[in-house]
C-alpha cells in the first residue's frame, strides 16, 4: 500500500522551460494550486525535471520518503532518456494510472486550436486577445451544444466523481456559503477566492455553469474545458464541500430554499462583471434577500488571463505541443491496463 502524505515536488519554471517549453503558470501560482488539492501533505518547491542522485537522496533522507511516483505516460527528458531511470534503478519508483485527457498538452492544445480557428478572421495577436477576452459576440441557444469544448479523452464515471467527493453533508446548522461560476481552467485566482468564500461560512457550495451556459455568455470558443473536467477540477480544491454540476445562471429563491443556502458570494475580478447591467441580473434574488456579499478578488487572474498568455506565446507553445502530442498520440495507442483506477 502507498504512504498516505502524499508530497508534491513543483517544477521550477526553468525546469519546465529546459525540458518542455514554457510554463503556462509561473511557479507562485502553481505553488498555491498543488497547495489547495485535498490529496496533498506538504510540496517541494523548485523540484528538477528529471531525478537526480543528489534530489533523490534528499527525498529519503530528508522527507523520508518511500517512493517516487508517476502515472503510467513516459516522461522523457529532450535526450530521450527517462527522467526517473534513477528512481527505477534504486526499486523506488512506483507507476500509477494517469487521469487521462486532462494533461497540460490537451489543454493547451484546445487553446492552440482555438487560435487557429479564429486566425481566418483575426490578423494579429491583440485582436485574438480581444476575442477571447470579449468572447467576439458570439452566442449560442440555451439547448445548443457550445462548440467551444475541445474534443477530449476524459471518461467520467460514477466511480472518479465519488472518488473525488467529499461524501459528507452540512450539519443542520450550518453556515452554507454558495458561489457560482465557470471555473474553467481552474486556476490560482480560483483557489484563492473559494479559500476566502470558505472562510465565510460551515461549508461551501460551489455551482458550476454548464457548456451551453458559458459559450452563450463567453463565445462559442468556450469553456475550453467540458463541464465534467470542470466539476472534478473544483472538487479536488480543499476549500470546497460539495458542487451542482450543472447549476443555473440564475440564482433562484427555490434553489436558496432547497440548498439552505446562508449567503451567496462573488469575487470583484471575474469574466461576467457586467451581470448588474443586464436585464435579468443572475444575482437579483439573494441580493434582494439580502444574503449577497461581492468578496475582494485576492489575484488579478480570469480564464481569459490563462488564454493571453498562450495567445502571446503561440508559436512557442505550438512547437511545444507538437513534441508532446506525438507521444500522448502514442501513449494512447499503445497503453496497457493498469490497476489503481
Amino acid at each position: 500500500m502507498l504512504r498516505r502524505e502524499p508530497i508534491v515536488g513543483v517544477i521550477s519554471d526553468d525546469e519546465i522551460k529546459a525540458n518542455k517549453g514554457p510554463p503556462v503558470t509561473p511557479l507562485h501560482e502553481r505553488m498555491i494550486m498543488v497547495r489547495a488539492v485535498k490529496w496533498v501533505d506538504d510540496i517541494i518547491p523548485d523540484a528538477p525535471y528529471a531525478i537526480t542522485e543528489e534530489f533523490m537522496n534528499k527525498l529519503f533522507t530528508e522527507y523520508n520518503i518511500d517512493y517516487i511516483i508517476h502515472g503510467d505516460d513516459p516522461c522523457l527528458l529532450p535526450d530521450g532518456t527517462d527522467a526517473y531511470a534513477l528512481a527505477k534503478k534504486a526499486g523506488r519508483y512506483k507507476q500509477i494510472k494517469r487521469t487521462e485527457g486532462v494533461s497540460t498538452t490537451d489543454i493547451v492544445g484546445r487553446m492552440l486550436l482555438c487560435v487557429r480557428e479564429r486566425s481566418s478572421d483575426a490578423h494579429n495577436q491583440s485582436s485574438l486577445q480581444r476575442q477571447f477576452s470579449s468572447g467576439h459576440g458570439q452566442k449560442v441557444d440555451d439547448g445548443g451544444s457550445g462548440s467551444g469544448t475541445r474534443v477530449s479523452h476524459f471518461l467520467p464515471t460514477s466511480r472518479r466523481i465519488v472518488q473525488f467527493s467529499n461524501s459528507r453533508g452540512p450539519g443542520p446548522d450550518s453556515r452554507i456559503v454558495y458561489i457560482d461560476g465557470a471555473f474553467d481552467l481552474f486556476h490560482a485566482g480560483h483557489v484563492e477566492i473559494l479559500r476566502l468564500a470558505r472562510e465565510l461560512g460551515d461549508f461551501l457550495l460551489v455551482g458550476i455553469h454548464t457548456d451551453q451556459t458559458i459559450s452563450s455568455t463567453r463565445g462559442r470558443h468556450r469553456p475550453i474545458m467540458n463541464l465534467h473536467e470542470r466539476s472534478l477540477s473544483v472538487l479536488a480544491c480543499r476549500y470546497v464541500d460539495e458542487v451542482i454540476i450543472g447549476a443555473p445562471w440564475d440564482v433562484s429563491k427555490d434553489m436558496i430554499t432547497t440548498f439552505n443556502i446562508s449567503l451567496v458570494v462573488h469575487g470583484t475580478i471575474a469574466e461576467n462583471m457586467d451581470y448588474a447591467k443586464d436585464d435579468s441580473n443572475p444575482y437579483a434574488i439573494p441580493m434582494a434577500m439580502g444574503i449577497y456579499h461581492r468578496l475582494e478578488s485576492p489575484l488579478d487572474i480570469t480564464t481569459s488571463t490563462i488564454i493571453r498568455r498562450i495567445v502571446a506565446n503561440h508559436e512557442a507553445y505550438q512547437k511545444r505541443n507538437e513534441k508532446k502530442e506525438a507521444s500522448e498520440k502514442k501513449y494512447y495507442e499503445g497503453k496497457s491496463f493498469v490497476n489503481g483506477e
